[in-house]
C-alpha cells in the first residue's frame, strides 16, 4: 500500500486496513484519519502517535490491556492474532522452554498484579533474554513510569506494523 492510496480512503476503508496497527478498538486510527492527507509516513505515524498520547488516561491504560501477556495463555492456545504472533515468535517466544515459560508467567503475573495492566514491549528487535530483562527491571516501575513506558513500546510496535503494510518506497 501506499501514502497516496491510504489518503484517498474513506473512514470505513481507512479504518479497516490499518486498524491493526494498535491493539484493541481501532480509536488511533479512527481520529487519524480526520487528519489526512498525511505528507510522509512518519508524519501519518507521528499523528497516531499524538492520538495516542493525548487521549485520556482511562484510554490509554484500556490500549495498554488491550495487548496480550507475551508467552501468555492466549499465545500458547494459538489464538494470538497474526501481528501479535509474528512479534512474539520474532524474538523466540513461541520457542521457550519449560523453565524460560514458567519464568514468564510468573513475571507476566507479578507484573499485571503490580500495574494492573500487561507488560508491553516491542518484542520483535529483542531476543528473549532482553524481553526478560527488561521484565526484571521495569517491575521496579512506578505505575506512572509504565504507563509512560508502555504507550512509547506500542508506539513502536505500530511504527513496525505500519513498515510492514506500506510499501518500502515509503520510508
Amino acid at each position: 500500500m501506499t501514502l497516496d492510496e491510504i489518503n484517498a480512503l474513506d473512514q470505513a476503508h481507512f479504518v479497516a486496513a490499518l486498524g491493526d496497527l494498535f491493539e484493541g478498538p481501532p480509536w488511533i486510527v479512527t481520529l487519524a484519519w480526520k487528519r489526512r492527507p498525511f505528507a510522509s509516513a512518519q508524519a501519518f505515524h507521528d499523528v497516531l502517535d499524538e492520538g495516542m498520547y493525548s487521549a485520556p488516561l482511562d484510554q490509554q491504560i484500556a490500549l495498554i490491556q488491550a495487548h496480550p501477556d507475551l508467552a501468555g495463555k492466549v499465545a500458547l492456545s494459538g489464538t494470538l492474532g497474526p501481528a501479535s504472533a509474528s512479534e512474539q515468535a520474532a524474538a523466540g517466544l513461541n520457542r521457550l522452554t519449560a523453565d524460560e515459560l514458567a519464568r514468564f508467567t510468573r513475571l507476566n503475573s507479578a507484573y499485571r498484579e503490580k500495574f494492573g495492566f500487561p507488560f508491553v514491549i516491542c518484542a520483535r528487535p529483542l531476543t528473549k533474554e532482553e524481553i526478560l530483562q527488561a521484565f526484571s527491571r521495569r517491575l521496579g516501575n512506578s505505575v506512572e513510569e509504565e504507563i509512560s513506558t508502555a504507550l512509547d513500546e506500542i508506539g513502536k510496535i505500530s511504527m513496525l506494523r505500519l513498515r510492514d503494510l506500506l510499501d518500502p518506497s515509503e520510508f
